[in-house]
């Protein structure tokens, strides 16, 4: 089997099998072809089905001489890894050769965060007399009282919206969808940006159901909603480097504040490993701290 067939049918099996999302699908083989190229380059040509650990060794080492960081490293063989173990299960290969791949040691680096007072004056801050006010102040709520992805709000449906019941539902990571409170201050908000200002939008053939549109009633990107956060971040005079995932992660420092049980907090926020919520004791240290005490049996 060729390179080209090989991500071809390996493409097929992520959307049609796995049913990932088109943004998910890309980034996995965009890492492939980073593969293909690199054998398609050696003096002697190397196919799919002859990819073994010399030759991932070999291309790690040149990602590392072009500088590339630990973290794409990873995320690159990670790719490579997935592709290897669609082969095995074509029964095309005995043995994924990524097994034998030592990942790249990573730091592991705390999320940015920003305080409950900073959060408020961001979205207090937002400018209600403008065109977009309305749906910049409920867009920049709902990043953070849900604790979204910000590729889970671009895609954020009002068909979704369960605001009567006090939830919605979320299309997130893997195709899965998973139920989030809305808080009284986020469904006044949505009911008021919808029935008031979304209502009166020509909305594109299409886009008729995302909560979320731009001048031309169409989704908004993730690049729209990036410089939504940076510009308001900006306009408030918050000087931190903030970005739409810098909400997700107060969201979940606050509530680990607030007592809410690593449990409730990974389901809240989709994670599929409890290692990934875990992270969020590592940025409240002298809170995970008072608590330890609080409730130590020794105490």
């Amino acid at each position: 089997m060729n390179w080209k067939r090989a991500i071809e049918e390996y493409r097929n099996h992520l959307v049609l099998e796995k049913a990932l999302s088109t943004h998910t699908v890309d980034a996995y083989l965009s890492d492939v072809k980073k593969l293909q190229d690199f054998c398609i380059s050696l003096p002697k040509s190397i196919s799919c089905l002859d990819v073994g650990a010399d030759t991932l060794r070999a291309m790690l080492k040149k990602l590392h001489e072009k500088k590339t960081s630990a973290k794409s490293q990873a995320r690159i063989l990670s790719g490579i890894k997935s592709f290897f173990q669609y082969l095995c299960l074509e029964n095309l290969l005995e043995i994924n050769p990524c097994n034998k791949i030592d990942r790249p040691r990573l730091e592991r680096r705390l999320p940015d965060t920003l305080s409950k007072e900073e959060i408020d004056t961001i979205i207090n801050g937002v400018d209600l007399s403008t065109k977009y006010g309305e749906r910049n102040r409920t867009l920049l709520e709902t990043l953070y009282s849900c604790g979204l992805r910000v590729s889970e709000l671009t895609e954020l449906k009002c068909s979704k919206l369960f605001l009567n019941e006090g939830y919605l539902v979320v299309f997130g990571k893997g195709s899965k969808e998973r139920l989030v409170p809305v808080n009284p201050t986020l469904n006044k908000y949505l009911k008021n940006y919808i029935q008031l200002i979304r209502v009166n939008q020509n909305l594109a053939k299409g886009h008729e159901d995302y909560v979320f549109i731009n001048n031309r009633g169409k989704k908004l990107s993730r690049m729209m909603i990036f410089n939504i956060v940076k510009k308001q971040t900006e306009n408030v005079g918050i000087k931190k480097n903030i970005s739409p995932h810098t909400f997700r992660h107060s969201f979940a420092t606050h509530l680990l504040q607030g007592g809410a049980n690593l449990r409730a907090i990974q389901t809240m926020l989709g994670h599929e490993s409890i290692s990934t919520t875990e992270i969020y004791m590592h940025i409240d240290r002298d809170f995970v701290r008072e608590e330890i005490i609080q409730h130590h049996p020794r105490k």
